[in-house]
């Protein structure tokens, strides 16, 4: 067999290409670890698991709430204020909420058209930017480090940005703002970060 990203030449039985971790595609079947078949070792002959998607995302409505409530509760502090103004306070509180609101909309919007994630059973992929798009892939194996971090509202409502330090020279360290259920989706990358590093290890091992 012969690698088609680096050309080395491996066993017939072989799983990833010894030098450069390539898988060879050729489909995946048994489980016996218990584990997703995505993320099964790859055991026996031919037993090569392809490369799926796992988790796809944006940038969650949820990650707007803190900025949302300040909002809302200047709008009420302006509606009191605005009824010993008369109708020109009336007229002054109408215009700030409108741009107000509209600013937290435009905000959102174009966090959610520009910013996508997408963890496969190999890469995680961080694409950016919404005329101008820029495409950065992570191998998982490549992973050294994924923590959270949360403010107190978005513990509340279970968001949180999730951050990726790797050997990646592009993008060493990678900040994803806005994640919906961020506790759980970080443990899904480091879960398949530690898969992909048991699954090369045992190939390695049977070389």
């Amino acid at each position: 067999m012969q690698c088609k990203e680096c050309g080395r030449e491996a066993p017939a039985e072989s799983a990833f290409c010894p030098k450069c971790g390539a898988p060879f595609d050729d489909g995946a079947t048994d489980n016996d670890a218990g584990l997703p078949r995505t993320l099964a070792s790859g055991r026996g002959r031919g037993n090569t698991p392809p490369e799926e998607d796992l988790w796809v995302g944006s940038y969650s409505a949820k990650a707007m709430a803190g900025a949302t409530l300040s909002a809302a509760a200047l709008t009420v502090l302006g509606m009191i204020a605005a009824t010993f103004g008369g109708p020109a306070g009336w007229v002054a509180l109408l215009v700030v909420a409108i741009v107000a609101w509209s600013g937290l909309a435009l905000v959102y919007f174009y966090r959610r058209l520009t910013v996508h994630y997408r963890l496969s059973t190999y890469r995680f992929f961080h694409d950016r930017g919404l005329l101008s798009r820029t495409g950065n892939r992570v191998e998982v194996i490549d992973v050294d480090d994924v923590t959270v971090e949360q403010g107190p509202i978005e513990r509340m409502f279970g968001v949180g940005t999730i951050s990726i330090r790797s050997s990646d020279t592009t993008d060493p360290e990678l900040r994803l703002p806005g994640i919906d259920n961020v506790r759980a989706v970080a443990d899904l990358i480091d879960g398949t970060r530690r898969a992909e590093r048991q699954r090369r290890g045992m190939f390695m091992e049977n070389v």
